[in-house]
């Protein structure tokens, strides 16, 4: 399917989960074929740390040259995006455990979570793309808060790896494009839970 977001203003925060990195890239340029104009935040970890699935500058000069804007990189930098409107929807993918608790707790100590509270501020959609190793541990109390909040919405998700990773599971990047078209409406996609083989019956 084809999705029109022409005019829209999306935000991409990028948190810590930096083996999913390629898979978001290409996601995003998914995105900037659909007419829509992006604007990429950046946690500090995500800004700074080099690991063995690339380096930060690396990354983020890639999210420069794919959405033709500067990221956002600092807490002050990301605190306008409510007062000023500067976006009619914002997804955090991916979205880690610890970004994800946090959130669900309220706090917002880094440039995505100030991000995300001054956007939700607007009563304006927020998409959650969750990448965490204890999704089925710890963090599923707040998975479960944060499906319960308003303007809140994920990207359907399922266990990457039961066996080696029981309490792990990660978005179906894929259906990013179909969660923010429903997303916009104040609609979440069903269904939320997805294994690998279901992802292509979803639409």
């Amino acid at each position: 399917m084809d999705y029109d977001f022409q005019n829209k203003k999306i935000g991409i925060a990028f948190t810590g989960s930096f083996c999913t990195y390629a898979k978001i890239f290409e996601a995003l340029k998914d995105l900037a074929e659909t007419g829509a104009s992006l604007y990429p935040i950046f946690s500090e970890h995500a800004s700074s740390i080099d690991t063995r699935f690339g380096n930060s500058h690396d990354f983020l000069e890639q999210a420069r040259a794919l959405t033709g804007n500067e990221p956002i990189l600092t807490i002050p930098g990301a605190e306008p995006i409510g007062p000023k409107a500067m976006l009619d929807i914002l997804v955090i993918a991916p979205c880690t455990g610890n970004t994800l608790s946090k959130l669900a707790n309220g706090i917002s100590d880094t440039p995505v979570l100030m991000a995300a509270k001054s956007h939700l501020r607007n009563n304006k959609p927020l998409v959650i793309s969750l990448s965490t190793n204890d999704a089925l541990g710890m963090n599923l109390k707040n998975i479960g808060i944060l499906l319960n909040t308003k303007n809140i919405y994920f990207v359907p998700f399922g266990q990457d790896n039961y066996k080696a990773k029981p309490n792990s599971m990660v978005a179906h990047v894929n259906l990013l494009p179909e969660t923010i078209s429903l997303a916009l409406s104040g609609s979440q996609i069903q269904p939320v839970i997805v294994s690998h083989l279901e992802t292509t019956k979803i639409s």
